[in-house]
């Protein structure tokens, strides 16, 4: 086989390779990640003494409220055609889950809070407690069984 050839297969093995785990990976729940407050520095040393979760300040700031027992928190983009399908998803979870809240977040419009949840595609969804704390994150579209399986475990 000459070298071409070669070079072809490896790419073609690699792209199925990247296409599969993301065919998995895509819409899971996570666990969460460290979020630095809205409009501080991320020197954990900056930070001031109690303060209400990220996930708290991100809802009030969008001008919505918790949920009594969760909030589901979508950040999505203008031409994302997945966020379409996450939003439908999600609306339908907080018609079915008493005290489940369902708050969508344009990416673009809010900058700093993209960044401070370290947000790097969309749609993404953050599952918050009643308190506003994260408690799992989603790349990708959710299945309903998923939204619901998670809620259950929070």
């Amino acid at each position: 086989m000459s070298t071409g050839a070669w070079i072809a297969l490896a790419a073609v093995a690699v792209a199925v390779g990247l296409g599969l785990w993301r065919q998995v990976s895509d819409g899971r729940f996570r666990g969460t990640r460290a979020v630095r407050r809205l409009g501080t520095s991320a020197d954990p040393a900056d930070t001031p003494a109690p303060a209400p979760p990220p996930g708290a300040e991100l809802v009030t700031a969008v001008g919505a409220a918790l949920g009594e027992r969760a909030t589901l928190v979508q950040f999505s983009s203008a031409f994302c055609a997945p966020c379409r399908a996450t939003r439908r998803v999600l609306g339908e979870v907080t018609g079915l889950v008493e005290g489940v809240v369902h708050v969508e977040v344009d990416a673009e419009q809010h900058l700093d809070a993209t960044r401070a949840f370290g947000i790097l595609r969309t749609p993404t969804t953050l599952v918050l407690d009643a308190s506003g704390a994260e408690v799992a994150r989603a790349t990708g579209a959710p299945s309903r069984d998923q939204v619901l399986a998670t809620l259950a475990r929070a």
